[in-house]
């Protein structure tokens, strides 16, 4: 029920990880306007719905997962809690999705906050970017446990091994950057077993030369965000420039598969979402303007880190750490 596009283009996307990939869903919600959709696709019987009566808007912040303990993203959550479900997908308010994900599924045992994870679109593998917008206010030690976080679904989800980390701050200075990634930068430093490469800057989010970008929730968004409006913007002039004339058009014309394969590369949707890390569960964030595509592809992502055991390999990780820095 949440997504700018639901619940048409998010009935529209289960219909097709289903019979595409092969993924089970289950849809949870109003159960008319979900039968009502799922019949346009001649797909009523083929998908179970789970009744939720309420559901929270994409203006609505993380009180309202107070507010409506009975919310479709409430009793996803709970069906993973109990077993029932092995992830949640969801299109809905960030915020209210990352609320409802702590109070139902909890964190993992030392996690001081959940982080949201975002694959961006570098070579020869993506970089893990985060947190996107879990926790904007983070401390030093905070960020450290991000790092971890991070490294553990970057050798889960991508298979790396040592991962390379860095840290987000405007310089690559050890010395460069506010009290909070100074502070994280000696902390970092002084992980043992930590591949901390030091600090990147903003015109390196999609340089490759880290596999893990730390930094908080509030930078780690905008940062996001921004990097989103300037793809968008740079295809839009590029598609007035080909389109401009005759030669222009032949031109992209003769580059057409490159072009399609660039365009490929640069899709939020292709990529499925983001993933909120550090809870007893595997939540996977859609955009909030998701199509049938990017739910699909939200629901493959899921139920392949469901199967690869990412919640507890992380879990492994945080127990790991916290022994070694005991011991140290």
């Amino acid at each position: 029920m949440g997504g700018d596009n639901a619940p048409g283009e998010i009935v529209a996307g289960a219909v097709r990880a289903v019979r595409e990939h092969g993924v089970p869903v289950v849809l949870v919600g109003a159960p008319r306007p979900i039968a009502e959709t799922l019949a346009e696709h001649d797909a009523v019987g083929e998908i179970p719905i789970v009744r939720a009566e309420e559901a929270l808007t994409m203006d609505e912040g993380a009180l309202a997962s107070l507010r409506r303990p009975r919310s479709s993203i409430a009793l996803a959550c709970h069906l993973v809690r109990r077993g029932d479900a092995s992830a949640v997908v969801s299109a809905g308010s960030t915020a209210g999705v990352v609320a409802t994900g702590k109070l139902r599924l909890r964190a993992q045992q030392g996690v001081l906050r959940p982080a949201i994870a975002v694959p961006l679109p570098t070579r020869p593998h993506p970089t893990v970017l985060l947190d996107a917008g879990a926790t904007a206010d983070a401390k030093p030690e905070i960020l450290v446990q991000f790092a971890h976080l991070g490294v553990a679904y970057a050798e889960t989800a991508l298979g790396l091994t040592s991962p390379r980390v860095g840290l987000l701050t405007i310089g690559g200075e050890p010395g460069k950057g506010n009290k909070l990634t100074k502070r994280a930068h000696e902390l970092l430093t002084a992980v043992p077993g930590m591949n901390f490469t030091g600090n990147v800057e903003g015109h390196d989010l999609l340089g490759g030369e880290v596999d893990v970008i730390v930094t908080d929730g509030f930078t780690g968004n905008v940062a996001l965000k921004t990097m989103e409006g300037a793809v968008r913007y740079a295809f839009s002039e590029l598609r007035e420039t080909l389109e401009g004339g005759r030669i222009s058009r032949l031109a992209a014309a003769l580059q057409r598969g490159r072009l399609r394969d660039l365009r490929k590369r640069l899709d939020p949707e292709a990529y499925g979402g983001a993933v909120l890390l550090g809870l007893n569960g595997t939540v996977v964030i859609a955009h909030g303007s998701s199509t049938a595509k990017g739910i699909a592809a939200a629901c493959v992502l899921a139920a392949t880190l469901a199967r690869q055991g990412t919640v507890p390999r992380v879990g492994d990780r945080i127990a790991t750490t916290q022994r070694s820095h005991r011991r140290w």
